[in-house]
């Protein structure tokens, strides 16, 4: 597997991303951020992490296609397929969205969002997406969430028999569905039988961790990597058993010391592992 994250950079071109990226040990990295108005950047940044054979793992299409307002739902749709379309120019791993939610919070809890009605509404809209490119380099996949459609393997593996595209992968980010205690505790068990199960369809996944706190009713809090009891033994065995260019990319962190300590973790457990990165 690649592992991978961002970085954080001062009067960024494409040799200081770079090279800052080699000196964080990352193999794989998201997809960076240009300026619209000089189409020729983001070559110039994609032909440097080539050349340093830095895999770009994601693109990000974030927005809410199954949303209740219809003018909101089109424009979403229409930048999915504009992320959708970049990632299969570039050769990116995936290009990934969330489900969406019915909610005012475009990423929130709403109570429609486990409904029938709306399982039906996320697989017309994914195929609507896909259909609109037909992928061929990449997969457009949905990450996983706690209150959203697929919040478990037996939700993602409905999600792509029902879905039935070729351009549809999968996305593992364990932490988002471990919601109670009972999950939290047999988590290595959830993403030993997850990956068991979907495993031909991953594509990319997000490093990070979780703590369940002592205070009423449940509290259960994103921290880095190495601070919660995410089990990572197993996270990394079971990726290892997967096509090796599989991305593990940390998230959600605010400085380069943050993301070296979590990546010093993951590492110094893969080399006990035996594992390369």
């Amino acid at each position: 597997m690649r592992l991978g994250g961002q970085v954080i950079v001062e009067n960024r071109n494409p040799e200081i991303w770079v090279n800052a990226l080699v000196k964080a040990g990352f193999r794989a990295t998201t997809l960076p951020s240009v300026n619209p108005e000089n189409p020729g950047e983001l070559d110039e940044y994609l032909n440097m992490a080539r050349r340093h054979d830095i895999q770009i793992s994601e693109v990000g299409a974030w927005s809410n296609p199954i949303s209740r307002d219809e003018d909101t739902r089109k424009k979403a749709i229409a930048y999915c397929i504009e992320r959708l379309e970049l990632a299969e120019r570039i050769g990116a791993r995936s290009c990934i969205n969330i489900a969406g939610s019915r909610g005012e919070q475009w990423d929130g809890p709403d109570p429609e969002n486990f409904s029938s009605e709306t399982f039906e509404l996320i697989v017309d809209t994914t195929r609507t997406i896909i259909d609109a490119v037909k992928p061929e380099r990449t997969v457009f996949a949905l990450e996983m969430m706690p209150w959203c459609y697929p919040d478990s393997a037996d939700s993602y593996l409905a999600l792509i028999k029902s879905i039935d595209r070729k351009g549809f992968g999968v996305h593992f980010d364990p932490v988002n569905i471990i919601s109670s205690p009972r999950a939290y505790y047999n988590n290595g068990e959830i993403i030993r039988d997850f990956i068991t199960r979907l495993g031909p369809y991953i594509r990319n996944c997000h490093a990070k961790d979780i703590l369940l706190r002592g205070k009423l009713t449940v509290h259960l809090d994103e921290v880095i990597p190495g601070q919660g009891i995410l089990d990572y033994r197993t996270f990394l065995t079971e990726l290892n058993k997967l096509d090796p260019d599989t991305s593990l990319i940390i998230e959600h962190l605010s400085t380069n010391e943050e993301y070296a300590q979590a990546a010093e973790y993951i590492s110094g457990i893969a080399s006990e592992l035996k594992i390369s990165l």
